[in-house]
């Protein structure tokens, strides 16, 4: 049974959430910053990042699903999760700030890249797969489900952008500032406190709710048993067909976040004020997902929501880059050109940000299609995976933007107005080409997600011993909206 049978208390939403914070951290670093902090500030050749960050997936596509799967066998009167949000965070709060001040003598090399960027992948990994784990045993509830990752993800992006607000006004508040090694240290320092923060205190105010001692005590743990298990959870057709489409989907947003840095200050000429606003502007979008998400679910499902969320962003990321080469865009670094742009992201963002969420959302069905397939729960382990997938993307994302800035031979530490125009058309054109190909990836894979509202209350039902709620009738969906999230209007606790 879940956790909480009624309503979801609102505390719960907000706590739980918090955890998220430590993600949306480690994901605005890794995404915005940590490649132009390597290449344009270190010197580090972009392809050699690109690359380390690569070599760190092949460790965490081995040890991401043992932890997983370690959380699933983890066997305490604390329940499963919590002793791993107690314990990883401090390692993980070290780790992140010597990722930001490199404990190297001279440029860092490949292997240093790698095994910095291991050790705050798979100390993050340990706590966000039992962090994000607890959503299926907190709730079965198709709708409910949505709303907790609303608020893990209002929250992760919160955390995020509040990095990025400090980041363009405190540690790095000018072009030339964030050329120069000194704030980003201080970055690092305040993340990491920030990281513990999250962790350890939504880990404690969850603690009265989900400390419970598992239902069922796990066997004896073996290696070839746990790849056994993992291999079989991983083939359930429902994870495959999300893991092709959220990969894509990942990976493209993984790339949009990493290049946002060079088009920002190369191709849009930012002010400074520009990139002050600009965490505002995805906090904007943020919130409009946060309220939309819900109603969407209600109305088309999590597939379908997921497919149109990718493809909506795709328009809306590509036309203010179609204006540019076209000559109908304002001049570039103008008062008009940075507030029609910041239109169009707000859009894009929101779509995307809908599609992220929405497959996210999904793994939690799997669960139960799983367990009534094998009758084991692997919530950690489908989790892992899913983290596993979003780490790839990640480090896909940093990767490819690597090789589009190699490839146009953009130089470390090269000021704004000294780009070639025909530089930066490359880097438009190449970004729009690599938008287009994962977008459609994603929404063709997403919408073929196998496991319908209807499947997934009957398996609830199976599970609890009682019918299955019968299919509504020609419903009205603004009525259906609302019994979807109660809440979903508002962001107001």
């Amino acid at each position: 049974m879940p956790f909480v049978t009624g309503p979801l208390p609102q505390r719960l939403k907000l706590v739980h959430g918090f955890g998220a914070v430590a993600f949306g951290v480690k994901d605005s670093g890794f995404s915005f910053f940590l490649l132009p902090f390597y290449n344009l500030v270190l010197g580090v050749d972009a392809s050699t990042v690109g690359a380390a960050l690569a070599a760190a997936l092949v460790i965490d596509a081995l040890v991401d699903p043992l932890i997983g799967h370690l959380s699933d066998r983890t066997y305490t009167k604390w329940g499963r999760r919590l002793p791993w949000l107690y314990l990883a965070p401090w390692p993980l709060a070290l780790v992140w700030t010597m990722l930001w001040s490199p404990p190297f003598t001279g440029t860092p090399g490949f292997w240093d890249i790698v095994a910095l960027a291991v050790g705050v992948r798979l100390l993050l990994s340990a706590c966000e797969v039992p962090s994000v784990s607890l959503v299926p045993e907190i709730i079965d509830d198709y709708d409910d489900r949505t709303t907790l990752f609303r608020y893990r993800f209002l929250s992760g992006w919160l955390g995020g952008l509040l990095m990025m607000v400090l980041t363009f006004t405190v540690f790095l508040p000018t072009p030339q500032s964030q050329l120069q090694p000194e704030g980003y240290a201080s970055y690092g320092l305040f993340g990491a406190a920030l990281i513990a923060l999250s962790v350890i205190g939504s880990a404690a105010a969850q603690h009265r709710i989900v400390a419970q001692l598992p239902e069922r005590r796990p066997p004896p743990f073996s290696i070839t048993g746990a790849f056994a298990e993992i291999f079989d959870a991983f083939r359930e057709k429902a994870f495959v067909i999300f893991a092709l489409g959220g990969l894509a989907a990942y990976v493209l947003q993984g790339m949009t976040f990493s290049i946002t840095q060079y088009v920002n200050l190369y191709v849009w000429q930012f002010s400074e004020l520009a990139f002050q606003l600009y965490p505002a502007v995805l906090f904007l979008s943020v919130v409009l997902m946060f309220v939309i998400v819900g109603p969407l679910h209600r109305r088309w499902g999590k597939p379908k929501s997921a497919a149109l969320g990718a493809l909506v962003g795709l328009a809306f990321y590509c036309s203010p880059y179609v204006f540019y080469l076209a000559g109908a865009w304002p001049t570039v670094g103008t008062t008009a050109s940075t507030a029609l742009l910041y239109g169009f992201l707000v859009c894009a963002n929101t779509a995307s940000v809908v599609a992220i969420i929405s497959a996210t959302s999904m793994v939690a069905e799997i669960v139960e299609a799983f367990e009534e397939r094998t009758g084991q729960r692997a919530e950690g382990t489908f989790y892992a995976g899913n983290w596993l997938v979003q780490k790839c993307a990640t480090g896909g994302g940093i990767l490819l933007t690597s090789l589009i800035v190699q490839s146009i031979d953009l130089a470390p530490g090269t000021p704004q107005a000294e780009v070639a125009p025909e530089t930066v058309r490359q880097l438009v054109w190449l970004f729009m080409l690599a938008a287009t190909v994962l977008a459609s990836i994603a929404a063709f894979w997403l919408a073929r997600f196998p496991i319908s509202r209807e499947q997934h209350e009957a398996r609830v039902a199976a599970r609890r011993g009682r019918p299955a709620p019968p299919a509504p009738a020609t419903p009205d969906p603004l009525d259906q909206a609302v019994r979807a999230d109660p809440d979903a209007h508002t962001i107001t606790p």
